[in-house]
């Protein structure tokens, strides 16, 4: 299957943005492009065998979901890397054991063991 649709997160600097995502929440660097300045302005993260695109811009909008195995440990390595949790660990009605917190810029992230 090809993929068509990718997450997006937008960061005022994006450098720091992957610092902070690769220490948080696993992500890797797959590729980033710098402008003229040499500034980050673009990157794409692998999650899993997933993709999300950062780029330059104004942070915040609906939010993120992303699918892990362990929430417990991902909220441990999460909070250690100075995330703002603001929902604890909870198990959902639907099966899933999640969390949220959001980023430096403010951008919100979901994790749980729900996959739909």
């Amino acid at each position: 299957m090809t993929r068509t649709v990718y997450a997006l997160a937008r960061y005022q600097n994006c450098a720091t943005a992957i610092d902070f995502l690769t220490a948080a929440f696993g992500f890797r660097v797959h590729e980033a492009s710098k402008n003229d300045q040499g500034v980050v302005n673009h990157a794409e993260l692998l999650v899993g065998d997933d993709l999300i695109m950062v780029g330059e811009g104004k942070p915040g909008g609906p939010g993120m979901y992303i699918a892990v195995d362990d929430p417990d440990a991902h909220l441990a390595r999460a909070r250690a890397a100075g995330a703002t949790i603001t929902m604890e660990l909870t198990d959902q009605p639907y099966g899933s054991r999640e969390y949220a917190c959001q980023d430096p810029e403010g951008n919100v992230w979901y994790f749980g063991t729900y996959r739909p």
